[in-house]
């Protein structure tokens, strides 16, 4: 039988290779020689009759019969790690692991709070909270790096093999300091040109949002713009410039609320976006990940 002839090793040298898009990469990563990624791949690819990686210029790609793999090797990679969690939990006393991939959105507005309900349950849990680009979190979560991701909905090309659960629905907004020169302007537009403007990345869930609705009201280019993902640097440098700081609102709530930063009077309604939590499709949640996700539907329910 097919299933008898692939092993561990071809699944977790694939799922490596698929994440790294390198082969070099990924026998950095395992410390092991590139011959013996090359040969693994091979191996796995003899066994199931098709190509799943492919070259792209330099580099490679996976292919749509990788793709359609991918989300089975990696819940069965994902379903092996929660077994051997089980299993060590029960050995040392210690809860399972949960990880969570945050967006910016909500790493400040909601998984605090959150996470002060979860810490009540006294689950005994081991808790990682990383934040970054949607899409690395996405890939991190369809590999078993992260058991859950609460941001944006993403684009249906990037929700293969996934499930979106909505919380609320969450605008962008654009933040300056108290007391910035464009607050109470009726000109927002023409004038905005003249500031720095922060700017989501270009991999950003939220950036395709923002570029459309800056065309819509004329504007084409920014003569000074910065891209960034920190919303640490965006919340320092507002607060010290002229910048504008073009961002989801959740990010800034706090901020808002204690009467740090403000908002311009712009009509930003056509960027709102569905705001949730997306899990493996096929992976059925612990115990303590479940009670999670309620903290955090609870939460959502009570700020958003």
């Amino acid at each position: 039988m097919i299933e008898n002839r692939i092993k561990f090793r071809h699944l977790f040298t694939f799922l490596e290779v698929a994440r790294q898009k390198s082969v070099m990469k990924a026998a950095d990563q395992l410390n092991i020689s590139q011959p013996a990624v090359t040969k693994t791949i091979r191996e796995l690819e003899d066994v199931l009759g098709v190509a799943v990686f492919e070259r792209d210029g330099r580099g490679i790609r996976i292919t749509r019969y990788g793709e359609a793999f991918l989300k089975h090797a990696g819940a069965s990679i994902t379903a092996l790690r929660q077994g051997v969690d089980s299993v060590s939990s029960e050995l040392s006393g210690d809860g399972i692991p949960v990880r969570i991939g945050a967006l910016p959105t909500v790493s400040t507005h909601i998984m605090p709070r959150a996470m002060q309900l979860f810490l009540k349950e006294k689950t005994g849990s081991r808790l990682k909270i990383v934040t970054g680009e949607n899409s690395v979190l996405l890939e991190q979560l369809r590999l078993g790096d992260l058991d859950l991701v609460v941001g944006r909905l993403a684009a249906p090309e990037k929700m293969t093999g996934l499930s979106f659960e909505h919380l609320y629905s969450e605008q962008v907004v654009f933040a300056v300091r108290a007391g910035h020169p464009l607050l109470g302007s009726d000109n927002v537009f023409s004038r905005l040109s003249d500031f720095p403007l922060l700017m989501p990345t270009r991999a950003s869930i939220i950036r395709p949002f923002v570029d459309r609705f800056l065309i819509v009201n004329g504007i084409g280019s920014l003569p000074t713009e910065i891209e960034t993902v920190s919303d640490a640097f965006g919340r320092a440098f507002v607060r010290i410039s002229d910048a504008v700081w073009i961002i989801s609102a959740g990010v800034v709530a706090n901020d808002l609320a204690d009467g740090l930063l403000a908002t311009l009077d712009i009509d930003t309604q056509d960027t709102k976006g569905p705001v949730g939590l997306t899990v493996r499709a096929e992976v059925i949640p612990s115990l303590p990940l479940s009670i999670l996700m309620q903290t955090i539907r609870e939460t959502a329910r009570d700020i958003a």
